[in-house]
């Protein structure tokens, strides 16, 4: 036989889509286990698309999870994320997806990992690359996850069952610190030029941008700033010089692809989101386009969205200054795809700022269930 397979299960949670493993059905052997995913993602690809894996062509459809028993008291299970690059042969096991952290609830109660009444389950998840804790309520009916619902989110067709997740202090999983560098604004030099920045850690290790220092508005489509080559190496410079400061990497060379993420972001203005419906200035709070594995994002990473909201909260951050002064109780965010609301409690103690809980909603739902196919000499 040329192929083996692997008990696996193809879910899609937020805007992201992933194939979900039992940590006791992939080698320990850290070498061997990149090689099955890239193998089963269809990585490495040099016509970008993965047709010969379960990915899709983009970073937010080129993911794995792996869920194992827990190794923290507070949890009822392990959540281990893969970011598998589309066009190298790289697994980045830096960072979280919080899109996917949705579909990790169901997956434990369907796969039996976690018993659930029917009601609102509430399961505790130990986030291993990012060393948090993550709550996910949502509902159970008949033994399983419930699907059908009417909670709508940006980016995916149709309804959905909503799931809660609250990102217990999300500050710092990547960095140690909720500010790395101990500022809430920061200045980074590239090509003699100076560019005001805020480095943040919270549920994922970021970098904001003006938008009009970049030569940007803050609401282009991800398509207009990607055909834009200059404005898109701007920003990964940017991105890697910030990594050096917070921490992730010694050189900017040495930075890692998936994070810090970086984004601009700019004051609310209207836009057109990409299923053509118009968003008046007055329904968000401040603008973002975020970038993620040296792509613009069609929506926002959601990890990526919690720490826009967070610094938002942030008295002296970039965020802070460009959004609505007036910020309700939950941070709306304009991205391409549309609306999205975080919760973000922040407080300021005397070690300095520190974020108590990031809250968002999402959807999920299982696409398939079966085994996923790798050669035979990779096992």
């Amino acid at each position: 036989m040329d192929q083996a397979f692997i008990p696996a299960v193809f879910m899609r949670g937020g805007s992201s889509k992933g194939v979900f493993f039992h940590a006791r059905d992939l080698p320990a052997d850290p070498a061997q286990r990149d090689a099955i995913l890239l193998a089963v993602l269809g990585s490495p690809d040099p016509y970008g698309r993965q047709l010969d894996g379960m990915g899709g062509g983009i970073s937010s459809l080129s993911k794995a999870v792996i869920i194992g028993p827990p190794t923290h008291p507070e949890a009822d299970l392990d959540y281990l994320f893969a970011q598998v690059a589309v066009d190298r042969p790289l697994v980045d096991w830096s960072s979280n997806c919080g899109n996917l952290s949705a579909a990790v609830g169901p997956f434990a109660v369907d796969e039996g990992l976690v018993r659930a009444s029917d009601g609102e389950a509430l399961i505790r998840i130990h986030q291993v690359n990012t060393k948090r804790i993550i709550h996910a309520r949502f509902a159970v009916r008949g033994g399983r996850a419930a699907v059908a619902g009417d909670f709508a989110m940006a980016g995916v067709a149709g309804t959905g069952a909503r799931i809660r997740l609250d990102f217990l202090a999300p500050g710092g999983g990547a960095t140690g610190a909720l500010l790395p560098t101990g500022h809430a604004m920061e200045a980074l030099e590239h090509d003699g030029r100076r560019y005001r920045a805020t480095l943040i850690d919270a549920a994922n290790a970021c970098v904001f941008l003006d938008a009009r220092e970049i030569g940007l508005a803050g609401t282009e489509s991800p398509d207009a700033i990607e055909a834009d080559p200059e404005r898109m190496a701007l920003l990964d410079a940017l991105r890697r010089i910030a990594a050096v400061r917070m921490g992730l990497a010694r050189t900017p060379e040495e930075a890692p692809l998936a994070i810090p993420k970086v984004a601009v972001v700019a004051a609310p203005a209207a836009y057109r989101a990409l299923d053509g419906a118009e968003h008046a200035a007055d329904t968000h709070d401040i603008a973002v386009r975020m970038i993620s594995m040296e792509r613009a994002h069609r929506a926002v990473p959601l990890t990526g969205g919690m720490a826009l909201g967070v610094a938002c909260r942030i008295a002296g951050t970039l965020p802070h200054a460009l959004a609505t002064q007036a910020l309700p109780d939950e941070v709306r965010l304009a991205n391409p795809s549309g609306l999205l609301s975080v919760g973000a409690e922040v407080s300021r103690r005397e070690t300095g700022w520190f974020a108590e809980s990031a809250v968002v909603f999402r959807t999920a739902r299982r696409l398939m269930q079966g085994a996923v196919a790798v050669p035979m000499r990779l096992l």
